[in-house]
């Protein structure tokens, strides 16, 4: 299975990463549509769309209005976005009230199910994350693979959602900042690097790569991958348009 990290920063666009749009373009998912939802269109392989989103932030949503364009040269025969109810609402609410989006959206809502079947064989399920306001990490597991998508949280060595990800073989995970910002991370409900590597440790995965980065931070060098790799050795940090083959 091919992921595509389309879109790899946090908060809002820098010159080096768009925001949250990660890709499985061989079953028609996209996991957050953030700004970098526009390059999907490049890699369309269906002709259905089902985007599943985290929440409701604006660095994760954004890209929906960018539909028609993703639709202009192949159109496809249906887009669903699926949510928690209360952030789908306020999406068609607020993001596409006319006098900031006067066209109506090409998708159809869905409240998330508990579990849903995926292409190839593969079922999606989900489950809470600690951030403002609320947010959902995904796990997908096929017969012979498995990932995990986690963004928008505080990791910690005991919360809920380490064991809902345990043993897969990539897990996706945001990472804001180096551990010298802890305190700056903990105020917007994101994660710091060492709780992050040691959530991959704990939960036994197979591959760590870090997405959701801070836009302020050095392009080059966001994070201390050193410190990450002595307490979890299999750790990547992603960047925009990379593929990772799991």
């Amino acid at each position: 299975m091919r992921l595509l990290l389309l879109g790899t920063g946090g908060y809002h666009p820098s010159e080096a990463r768009q925001t949250a749009c990660l890709m499985l373009p061989e079953i028609g998912v996209v996991l957050d549509a953030g700004s970098a939802m526009y390059r999907v269109r490049d890699h369309l392989q269906t002709a259905t769309l089902d985007i599943f989103l985290s929440h409701a932030h604006l660095d994760h949503i954004v890209g929906l209005t960018y539909l028609h364009d993703v639709m202009h040269e192949r159109p496809l025969e249906r887009v669903t976005v699926h949510g928690d109810p209360e952030k789908l609402a306020a999406v068609r609410q607020h993001l596409f009230a006319p006098p900031l989006f006067p066209v109506e959206p090409p998708f159809a809502t869905q409240k998330l199910a508990d579990k849903l079947s995926l292409g190839d064989g593969g079922r999606l399920t989900h489950f809470p994350l600690d951030h403002p306001s609320g947010a959902i990490g995904y796990r997908l597991d096929w017969p012979e693979r498995s990932m995990a998508y986690v963004t928008d949280t505080q990791a910690a060595l005991d919360a809920a959602y380490v064991e809902h990800i345990r043993g897969v073989d990539l897990l996706v995970h945001e990472c804001y900042c180096n551990d010298d910002q802890s305190e700056r991370a903990a105020l917007m409900g994101h994660s710091c690097l060492t709780p992050v590597a040691q959530v991959a440790a704990a939960a036994q995965v197979g591959r760590l790569v870090l997405v959701h980065v801070n836009p302020l931070a050095d392009p080059t060098e966001p994070l201390d991958l050193d410190t990450a790799r002595t307490i979890f050795a299999n750790t990547e940090l992603a960047v925009d348009k990379m593929a990772v083959e799991f």
